[in-house]
């Protein structure tokens, strides 16, 4: 789904999810109801597949999300590897439990840019980096769907 496609089917008055994918944890970001502002919310550490579900459905009905942002890690080639194959799997997962539109954003380079930004700006330790790095680099790929929709 292209963001033309997604801007379509999305429902009015409902925040986004965005979410930082990992195998060990996930970094979750939320937009506002109008859908302007990604803020970072929480790392979801990882535990099995019915338990991150459980999770992101808490998540899911508390914030009121009407749409998933999924970074897309690909190549610096715009190649996709095993990492995009794996975000690919878990967000036809996510579709089939909670029936939302997602959207796959192309995320080369944010958690770079986000680490970055977290060690000139804000000097933040490497032990702080690592407890915020992951929300804060969902926050940052949804920004930028977020941006992109307001041009869409």
């Amino acid at each position: 789904m292209n963001i033309k496609e997604f801007k379509a089917v999305l429902p009015n008055y409902k925040a986004i999810l965005g979410i930082d994918y990992g195998s060990k944890r996930m970094g979750l970001a939320v937009s506002d109801l109008l859908r302007t502002i990604a803020t970072s919310y929480k790392i979801l550490y990882r535990k099995d597949l019915k338990a991150d579900i459980e999770e992101l459905r808490k998540v899911i009905k508390e914030k009121e999300i009407g749409a998933i942002v999924m970074g897309l890690p690909l190549q610096m080639n715009g190649q996709e590897g095993d990492v995009a194959q794996e975000v690919k799997k878990f967000a036809l997962v996510l579709e089939e439990n909670f029936g939302l539109p997602i959207l796959l954003w192309d995320e080369r380079l944010s958690s770079s840019a986000v680490e970055k930004f977290l060690i000139k700006e804000v000097d933040l330790s490497r032990s702080k980096r690592a407890k915020v790095l992951d929300a804060s680099a969902a926050s940052y790929i949804l920004q930028g769907a977020l941006d992109a929709l307001s041009y869409a």
